[in-house]
């Protein structure tokens, strides 16, 4: 079946540029692909999706981010109920990551993801012992972010391309079991007088630090 003609937005919606505020109902013949979600067909799509998903549902798109995503995953530590979870999961689903790994407890909060879990596998593990088996059982190494004793300069690492990023809680870092487990630690470098910056930030330095190297 051929792609539908592209649809005309109403007047509000009306350039590519504005589509990131969303886009008003579909006028003209509806697209007959499964894909499309009616109600998004009929009343307009003001999800924080790319252009390339409007009107898709949700299924569909999951589908779809499932052929390309990166083979790198990432992994949270949740023993404080950090609301930097949320922000870390939004950054994995813009990076394209294969999964998120919740280890600890498993409700975390969800505002700074803004949906994109919905999107985004993932998995809960009960500890770090548990995590670390299902890496193992992977064949995934562990590389954990913090800048503790023995770390590597993320300038100077290369990063595997199928592997876990590690990351702890805002303040404390990883904890000593994670660090221990961990196949290589590495450090992001800093220049300013804070002794560290925030995780969600260091998540989204570590993830782009791995698109680069092995996808450019």
């Amino acid at each position: 079946m051929t792609e539908p003609a592209a649809p005309t937005f109403a007047a509000d919606n009306s350039t590519p540029e504005r589509s990131t505020y969303g886009v008003g109902p579909w006028l003209g013949e509806w697209p007959s692909e499964e894909r499309y979600d009616a109600d998004l067909l009929e009343h307009g799509d003001t999800r924080n999706v790319i252009d390339r998903y409007r009107y898709w549902n949700m299924a569909a798109i999951v589908a779809d981010l499932d052929e390309h995503r990166h083979p790198f995953h990432v992994a949270i530590e949740n023993w404080q109920h950090d609301m930097n979870i949320g922000s870390i999961v939004r950054s994995a689903n813009a990076f394209g990551a294969d999964t998120v790994h919740i280890i600890g407890r498993k409700r975390w909060n969800k505002r700074g993801a803004m949906v994109t879990d919905r999107y985004q596998h993932v998995l809960h593990h009960s500890d770090v012992a548990a995590f670390v088996g299902w890496c193992a059982t992977e064949s995934l190494p562990v590389i954990a972010i913090d800048n503790v004793p023995g770390s590597v300069i993320i300038e100077t690492f290369t990063f595997p391309e199928r592997c876990v990023l590690l990351f702890g809680q805002e303040g404390p870092g990883l904890s000593e079991e994670a660090i221990a487990a961990a196949d290589s630690i590495v450090e992001i470098s800093q220049f300013g007088s804070t002794r560290s910056i925030n995780a969600s930030a260091a998540a989204a330095v570590t993830m782009h630090s791995w698109v680069v190297q092995n996808r450019f």
